[in-house]
C-alpha cells in the first residue's frame, strides 16, 4: 500500500495520435513509457492533470 496522500499513476495506452497538450501533460506527470508507474502527491493540480489524460492512464490509491 502507498502512504497517505500519494497516488500511483500508470501509463496504459500510447499517446501517439493524441493532442500535443496531452503528451505534454503525460510528460509533466513523469510518464514516458507504457506500463511505467509513478507515485505522485495527491494534490488538486495533479488530479486535474490526470483527469485530462484519464483515457491513457490507470490510477491507484
Amino acid at each position: 500500500m502507498s502512504e497517505a496522500g500519494r497516488i500511483k499513476v500508470t501509463l496504459v495506452r500510447s499517446p501517439i495520435g493524441y493532442d500535443r497538450r496531452q503528451r505534454r501533460t503525460l510528460a509533466g506527470l513523469g510518464l514516458r513509457r507504457i506500463r511505467q508507474t509513478v507515485e505522485l502527491q495527491d494534490q488538486p493540480a495533479i488530479r486535474g492533470m490526470i483527469d485530462k489524460v484519464r483515457h491513457l492512464v490507470v490510477v491507484e490509491g
